[in-house]
């Protein structure tokens, strides 16, 4: 079975369990936090995955370090991957149970590239028209990049919604190295 299929078991596991239990936002903040631990630790990341330290050593840590913090079962839930020795896929399952909740939730995560920074005014009317567009609350994420010229750039899921002003320019280029001239005329 491959790693992304695991993963996603585990986070429709974990969304079930949120779900009858303290909630989304509370097991998402915490399943997040662990994995933005493994990424920005790379000592504690080595000491969960390493195969030599024992799975009593890993939970006994897990249960110091988080104990106070994260909600019981969520600790149950990780020191179950730990067991099964599922814990590198922690980031996975995370990056899993939040596309999980934003599907239960009707929101999308959207690229959108600008030439020029936004404001939030226009950020936010942005986010807007896009959420009218899709049917669903857009998160949009925006990315600068000069070379566009000008106009928006979307990316949402598999779908490209291309209004730039480069492209345009593109188009109007093979339009008119497409065009006849007409008989007579200068070359």
């Amino acid at each position: 079975m491959r790693d992304t299929t695991i993963a996603r078991n585990y986070a429709e596991t974990l969304f079930e369990l949120a779900q009858s239990n303290e909630g989304l936002d509370v097991y998402g903040d915490g399943i997040q936090m662990i994995a933005d631990l493994l990424d920005s630790n790379p000592r504690m990341r080595l000491f969960l995955e390493t195969p030599r330290i024992s799975a009593e050593d890993k939970k006994d840590v897990v249960r110091r370090a988080f104990g106070g913090a994260l909600p019981k079962r969520l600790i149950s839930f990780i020191l179950i991957t730990i067991d099964k020795r599922r814990q590198r896929l922690l980031r996975a399952i995370a990056r899993e149970f939040s596309a999980l909740v934003d599907e239960h939730l009707g929101r999308e995560h959207v690229s959108v590239t600008v030439a020029r920074p936004m404001d939030e005014d226009t950020k936010s009317m942005v986010a807007q028209r896009l959420s009218d567009i899709l049917g669903k609350k857009v998160i949009p994420h925006v990315e600068v990049k000069p070379a566009i010229v000008g106009g928006i750039l979307v990316r949402a899921g598999d779908t490209i919604y291309d209004g730039t002003v480069r492209r345009q320019l593109d188009d109007m280029r093979r339009q008119l190295l497409r065009a006849e001239l007409p008989a007579g005329s200068p070359a």
